[in-house]
């Protein structure tokens, strides 16, 4: 029997993150899925990726507590207001406050240090560099270029066992194409969550960049929308 091979996908209970799990799991990866508690306005992005994980039988599903509210900077570390019915040419046109001050680049060195101690060589993440809402690290030089970093900063690379991979499946997908690709793949959308600043209940707000970028993707892909929004 062969052995299957292991992946880190990292994990934040949204929608793009889910269907990269799909697709992880459909080339027969063993999954190990990664969340981070890292100071976030609300716990229902969590609570989402712990029944992700479970839907798609990873082998294991961490959550990493970080506090990011003490560098603060970011209107979902701090005490700024996410900003609300913004153009869409509004959002690709500067990095906006709902970044989060050097994110991916500590996520993925969480996932870098996991992947080596499970002795993986493929690390999972949702970004991309289209419906990306203008995070700079999104991008595909970005990605690049943290992956020429991982084979010089671990054991395997150096020892020149395998080179690691950072996989990127949706890296030039519109969110669109994103949301048919995963319907395809059986994603149940309706277990995700990813609303910046949803009700006390839960219900997304449907006014913040990733609502708005969310309920358009569903709409362009002639998708139902299962999300719960808040009442206007």
């Amino acid at each position: 029997m062969i052995e299957k091979q292991k992946a880190v996908v990292l994990s934040s209970g949204g929608l793009d993150s889910t269907t990269v799990m799909a697709i992880a799991a459909k080339e027969g990866y063993e999954i190990f899925s990664l969340s981070f508690h890292y100071g976030q306005r609300h716990s229902f992005e969590l609570v989402a990726a712990k029944k992700v994980a479970i839907a798609f039988n990873a082998v294991k599903h961490l959550v990493i507590k970080i506090d990011l509210t003490t560098i603060g900077g970011s209107a979902l570390t701090d005490t700024i207001a996410v900003p609300k019915n913004r153009e869409k040419n509004q959002m690709a046109s500067g990095i906006p406050i709902t970044y989060v001050p050097a994110r991916n680049t500590i996520f993925l060195s969480y996932a870098l240090a996991w992947a080596e101690v499970l002795g993986a060589f493929d690390i999972f993440i949702g970004v991309n560099a289209i419906d990306y809402s203008g995070y700079p690290d999104c991008r595909p030089e970005y990605i690049q270029a943290y992956e020429k970093m991982a084979n010089l900063a671990t054991r395997a690379g150096v020892e020149g066992k395998k080179r690691l991979r950072i996989q990127t499946p949706l890296l030039n997908l519109k969110k669109s194409q994103i949301i048919q690709k995963g319907i395809g793949l059986g994603v149940q959308y309706e277990m995700t969550h990813s609303c910046y600043d949803p009700s006390e209940q839960g219900l997304a707000c449907g006014e913040c960049d990733s609502c708005i970028l969310r309920k358009e993707g569903f709409l362009e892909a002639g998708v139902h929308d299962p999300t719960h929004y808040m009442p206007r």
